[in-house]
């Protein structure tokens, strides 16, 4: 699969590093050496992955992550961040900003090249069936309602209460997972089954980061308190998207 690729890297030997592993495997790289050049690049002509340092000039990765998750047309644009920091903090300020994958430096760029392999695979695959549990239908079906909760897998798009969700890749995957077995919970170890065979690099606290960001974009969209929650948290088992929860009334 040849890519066109964003690489958004201050430090020049790094991002010349990068540039020529992505090139050898056939892919078209552009670098920007900070901030806003990297969002003039993404704005100019989409790409199919944005490689994004944290610590930049002019803007720094997290304010960019946040700039294009913010903007149509970037919700599902894959983003792998590359930072210095190594705290868990830092990490899940990362995914909570929309970033699908996050590698520390000093990196081994054979691994930047499985994750970046990773991502654009992910990003041009369709549903897979968890594991140990039967799809709805024979062959998957295009749109999966749940409760408030549509997936529309052609289009890509998630909507609840009437309003688009802007997700991000990975928490598309977990919530198409949830619809399409709505009403049923599924244990963290079969949500973690089903996402290796996508992302092999993904953690349980990713499941975590992934499952909180979704709880409060579907809060914001909900018209008022009247709702309940329809993605529940079944303490010592799993997740569940609820596949009919009007009648419920949310706690006061």
């Amino acid at each position: 699969m040849c890519a066109y690729v964003v690489v958004a890297e201050d430090d020049a030997d790094q991002a010349e590093l990068v540039r020529r592993y992505l090139e050898h495997e056939g892919h078209e790289v552009t670098v920007a050496h900070d901030g806003r050049s990297a969002l003039d690049l993404v704005r100019g002509r989409r790409p199919d992955l944005l490689v994004l340092d944290v610590m930049m000039p002019r803007l720094d990765g997290l304010d960019v992550c946040r700039v294009v998750r913010a903007e149509p047309g970037f919700a599902h644009l894959p983003v792998l961040m590359l930072t210095a920091r190594s705290s868990e903090d830092d990490l899940l300020l990362g995914l909570d900003l929309g970033a699908d994958d996050y590698m520390t430096k000093p990196f081994s760029p054979r691994e930047l090249m499985a994750r970046i392999r990773s991502l654009l695979r992910r990003s041009d695959r369709g549903p897979v069936p968890a594991a140990g549990l039967e799809p709805h239908t024979p062959a998957p079906a295009a749109v999966l309602r749940a409760g408030p909760v549509t997936v529309d897998r052609a289009r890509h798009e998630v909507w609840a209460y009437g309003r688009v969700i802007r997700c991000t890749p990975g928490e598309f995957r977990l919530l198409d997972m949830l619809a399409e077995h709505a009403g049923q919970v599924l244990s963290r170890a079969q949500i973690l089954e089903r996402l290796h065979g996508s992302d092999p690099f993904i953690t349980p606290r990713t499941v975590d980061v992934h499952v909180m960001n979704l709880r409060r974009k579907l809060k914001e969209a909900r018209p008022g308190t009247q709702e309940a929650m329809p993605l529940v948290t079944v303490y010592g088992v799993g997740y569940k998207l609820m596949d009919d929860h009007r009648s419920r009334q949310a706690p006061s």
